[in-house]
């Protein structure tokens, strides 16, 4: 029997009649940002930011097919507050901040991969201080019910697994990706990304309907 967050999200999921203003223009905040980043031809930050974005729509389709498969709750969703529920775990506003959040980050690396902070090659130390931070604002934001945990296995007691397949595996392909050397693999890596994330999104989604 799904639980009481699971069985909100669900009746909130992709229903229209809950949109609010405010999206238009988180919307076209986040095309800013891309749009500088492209004028300034920063191809490295644009597929870094495109890349984690890619990466966090992987993680929120398998949330939901976790849902499907057990009909108790995914490991984290989003029962309320939102303007629009993308899918069980995900609304708009959440995929507005992924979409940038890529971009934040790779702007904080240094230019020089081989350099090291407090030991740690660079990329490491910030993919792990960025997932730590994370993991913080997860944690209060699961405090204050916006985002609900309903199994012993993801929750405050285990941040290890949030910070692990929440986070980080975010943080390290976008810096891959970011260090790639030509924009061709970039642009490969992340139009693959995509298109895997779009057709587990029709096939689960729009044919099966399982999410």
């Amino acid at each position: 029997m799904p639980t009481d967050a699971a069985r909100r999200a669900s009746a909130l999921l992709r229903d229209g009649s809950h949109f609010q203003w405010h999206v238009i223009p988180l919307l076209l905040l986040v095309l800013y940002v891309y749009a500088n980043e492209i004028e300034r031809r920063n191809w490295n930050v644009v597929f870094a930011g495109l890349a984690l974005w890619g990466a966090d729509w992987l993680n929120e389709i398998g949330n939901a097919l976790l849902f499907h498969a057990n009909g108790h709750a995914p490991a984290w969703s989003a029962p309320a507050g939102s303007a629009y529920v993308l899918l069980i775990g995900l609304n708009v506003e959440i995929s507005l901040m992924f979409a940038v959040m890529g971009i934040v980050v790779a702007k904080t690396l240094p230019a020089d991969p081989t350099t090291r902070i407090l030991g740690l090659p660079n990329r490491w130390f910030l993919a792990l201080a960025a997932s730590t931070f994370c993991v913080l604002i997860e944690i209060w934001l699961n405090a204050v019910d916006a985002l609900v945990w309903d199994h012993w296995w993801w929750n405050v007691r285990t941040p290890w697994l949030i910070f692990v397949v929440g986070y980080l595996w975010f943080f390290a392909i976008a810096f891959w990706v970011h260090d790639l050397p030509t924009v061709r693999q970039k642009a490969h890596v992340v139009i693959s990304l995509f298109t895997l994330d779009a057709a587990l999104l029709a096939f689960f989604g729009g044919i099966l309907r399982w999410i």
